[in-house]
C-alpha cells in the first residue's frame, strides 16, 4: 500500500513492477492526479492534458481504469455524481458536499480501526474499507440559499 503521497518517480517504479510502460500519456496522467487534490472526473483529467499534451478523452479513460485495476489509483464516487479519481490508495476517508459535490480526504485513527462484522456466512471477503461523511463543505454551509442536491430526511 502507497504512502500518502507517492511521488511521481515511485508511482512509474510500480507501473513498471506491474509490467505496465511507463508511455508519456500514463506519466502525465499520474502527474495531474499527483498535483490535484480535488479526486478529479475523467473529464477533468482531459481538460488538463488537453492544454499541454492533447490525449485523447478516449485514451485518458482507458489509462485510468488501467490504473484502477492495477491498484495505483482508486475510484471515488457517490450517488448521482460522475466517477472520480483518487491518487492516494491508503486507507482515508471522505467528506462529501452535498450540495457541490467536493470531496475532501480526511483521516480519523478511530474510523480506522472500527470493528467490522464477520461477513463470513455471506460469502463477502473484506479487502478495505473507507467513510463516506455526506453534508455541507464550508462554502456551501455560508452560502444562505445552498440547498442540497440530494434530500434525505434526518435519521
Amino acid at each position: 500500500m502507497p504512502s500518502p503521497r507517492d511521488s511521481l518517480a515511485q508511482l512509474i517504479q510500480r507501473c513498471q513492477a506491474l509490467g505496465l510502460p511507463a508511455t508519456v500519456q500514463r506519466r502525465a496522467i499520474l502527474e495531474v492526479l499527483l498535483a490535484r487534490d480535488d479526486h478529479p472526473t475523467a473529464d477533468d483529467v482531459a481538460a488538463a492534458l488537453d492544454e499541454r499534451l492533447g490525449v485523447s478523452r478516449a485514451t485518458v479513460y482507458r489509462t485510468l481504469e488501467t490504473l484502477v485495476v492495477h491498484g495505483l489509483i482508486e475510484r471515488v464516487g457517490h450517488p448521482g455524481a460522475a466517477t472520480r479519481y483518487d491518487i492516494r490508495t491508503d486507507r482515508h476517508h471522505h467528506l462529501v458536499c452535498d450540495a457541490c459535490g467536493e470531496i475532501t480526504d480526511f483521516e480519523e485513527p478511530g474510523l480506522d480501526a472500527l470493528s467490522l462484522p464477520d461477513f463470513a456466512r455471506s460469502g463477502f471477503r473484506v479487502r478495505d474499507y473507507s467513510v463516506q461523511v455526506r453534508g455541507l463543505c464550508r462554502r456551501c454551509s455560508r452560502a444562505p440559499t445552498t440547498k442540497p442536491r440530494i434530500h434525505k430526511e434526518p435519521r
